[in-house]
């Protein structure tokens, strides 16, 4: 990609963009996953990086990614590579989605205030848990200019549920997300082991409207109000199907990042037949172990419209707040425009599948498998 080196030296060292000031100390993105390490104590660093039970979902999330090489043309002119795509109306430098992480301020004061100013401000998309502070509202506040999603576990009846929608489109969000797949609270060990925040989970009151959740809150959401739906959570073509028979404009594929149901499958490996069955009526996010440009292309040329990442928010988000979400974009852009040049491709929309192909993971899935320059030992429970 021309001038390539030209961007790496004026992007990394000085943090030129935006004046980062994170730009200085982090040149990787492992850095940045280290020095959140440092900062978190072990319990903030569990509720990351951890899954349920044998945290078997979690790891295929890793190996679906893994298992998928990259067919790179050549002899193609990639002076310029862009990056960018469009969502909801507007125009994002990634196509990347900051994914809803609830208690946010476990890692940060800032908590989603702080990710949905980085990512407006960066130029990718925001969607905040409705169990993060500072809320709604706040986050409205907070980023009145970013692309900002509100996402919703519904702990209440109708009247709650509208409640939510209303106040979400007053507060300028571009789309309402409901997750579906949380009908029961999962056994996530590491905590439970530690008897950490355990009992204050199982006090969480409204649980028993996530348990009775059915497709008659998406027909009456669809029927009442007018602003984009996203289920979250689909995990099956038949589910996909009758998602946008209901009218749903976009499906999120995800397993809740290996947080929920234990031994299903990789998101990435779940995409492809949901791609099939949507068929061009809905747009499609995935997330689900996410974490480096390369990942993010592969999302894209698999037929997703965005990619949403979690734990690199996170690791950002602990390691510098709002500049260390920031200098985690800045990074992952480079990845992607170096990803989509040595393809062959100077943008998102000549990806497809042709550019992928089945192969044997190089390396044993783990959550920080992605870098394989961390001692990963050293970050292990």
């Amino acid at each position: 990609m021309k001038n390539a080196d030209e961007k790496m030296t004026r992007v990394l060292p000085g943090g030129a963009q935006g004046g980062n000031i994170a730009a200085a100390e982090y040149e990787t993105l492992h850095e940045i996953v280290r020095k959140a390490r440092r900062n978190l104590d072990q319990n903030n660093w569990d509720y990351i990086v951890g899954g349920t039970e044998t945290e078997t979902t979690l790891r295929r999330n890793r190996l679906a990614l893994d298992s998928i090489a990259f067919r790179p043309r050549v002899l193609r002119d990639v002076s310029n590579v862009d990056a960018s795509t469009a969502a909801f109306g507007r125009k994002l430098r990634l196509p990347v989605l900051m994914a809803p992480i609830g208690n946010l301020e476990c890692f940060h004061p800032g908590a989603a205030a702080s990710v949905a100013r980085a990512a407006g401000g960066f130029g990718a998309a925001h969607m905040l848990s409705s169990v993060c502070q500072p809320g709604l509202e706040g986050v409205a506040d907070a980023a009145p200019g970013a692309l900002r999603i509100f996402q919703l576990y519904v702990r209440g009846d109708d009247a709650f549920v509208d409640d939510c929608v209303t106040r979400a489109i007053a507060r300028g969000y571009a789309a309402f997300c409901l997750t579906v797949d949380t009908a029961l609270y999962s056994r996530r060990e590491r905590d439970i082991a530690k008897r950490h925040m355990t009992a204050g989970r199982r006090r969480v009151e409204g649980r028993e409207y996530l348990a009775a959740l059915n497709w008659r809150t998406v027909k009456r959401i669809k029927d009442r109000f007018k602003i984009p739906l996203i289920l979250k959570g689909i995990a099956t073509a038949e589910d996909a199907r009758i998602a946008v028979e209901h009218g749903v404009e976009w499906i999120y594929v995800s397993n809740h990042g290996g947080r929920q149901l234990d031994h299903g499958r990789g998101a990435m490996e779940m995409l492809p037949e949901i791609r099939d069955a949507v068929a061009g009526r809905a747009r499609l996010m995935v997330d689900g172990a996410i974490n480096r440009g390369s990942d993010v292309v592969k999302a894209i040329a698999a037929g997703a419209d965005l990619a949403g990442m979690g734990r690199m928010q996170c690791f950002g988000l602990a390691a510098a707040g709002e500049a260390g979400v920031v200098r985690m974009l800045e990074i992952l852009e480079d990845e992607v425009k170096r990803c989509l040049g040595l393809l062959g491709v100077t943008g998102l929309a000549q990806l497809d599948g042709s550019y992928l192909h089945p192969a044997q993971p190089a390396n044993p899935p783990h959550v920080l498998s992605a870098f394989p320059l961390l001692k990963i030992e050293d970050y292990r429970y």
